[in-house]
C-alpha cells in the first residue's frame, strides 16, 4: 500500500490487485485453489470487510484533499494541475489519475470544494469508509 495514493487505477490494475490480494489471503489461510471456495466465503471467514482497492481509493482521496489545501505555489499542487502538451495517439484516450479521482468522488457523492476545510474533508472520507 506504500505510495498507493499516486497509482493510476485502471480496470486491468484493479483486477490484478484483487487477484493478488485474494491469493495472499488464501495462502495465509492455507486454502488451496482445489478446494474451490468462493472469495466471498473466504472474506467472511477471515473477517475482511473491504477489498484493498477501496483502501487505495480512500488513500487517493485523502492525498487529493491534502494537495488541494496547499497554497498555489507548492510543487505537489503544480504537478497535480500539470497537463502534457503533446498530441495523444489515435484511439481511446487513457484515463489519467485526475479522471480516476473525479470518478471516485462522483461514486461517493463528494463535492469539489469539500477539500478546503480539513475537518469537513476528514468527515467526508470517514463517512465514505462507513458507507462502503
Amino acid at each position: 500500500m506504500y505510495g498507493s495514493e499516486t497509482w493510476r487505477l485502471t480496470e486491468n490494475n484493479k483486477r490484478w490487485v484483487k487477484a493478488t490480494e485474494m491469493d495472499a489471503v488464501k495462502r495465509s489461510s492455507r486454502i488451496a485453489r482445489k478446494e474451490r471456495i468462493r472469495n466471498v466465503t473466504i472474506r467472511q471467514q477471515t473477517g475482511l470487510e473491504e477489498p484493498i482497492i477501496k483502501e487505495t481509493e480512500w488513500n487517493q482521496l485523502t492525498w487529493y484533499g491534502h494537495v488541494q489545501r496547499k497554497t498555489e505555489g507548492k510543487l505537489p499542487k503544480i504537478a497535480l494541475k500539470w497537463m502534457l502538451k503533446r498530441k495523444r495517439a489515435q484511439g481511446r484516450p487513457k484515463k489519467n489519475w485526475m479522471e480516476g479521482i473525479m470518478e471516485t468522488m462522483k461514486e461517493r457523492n463528494l463535492n469539489e470544494g469539500q477539500w478546503e476545510d480539513r475537518k469537513q474533508c476528514s468527515l467526508g472520507v470517514r463517512q465514505c469508509r462507513t458507507m462502503f
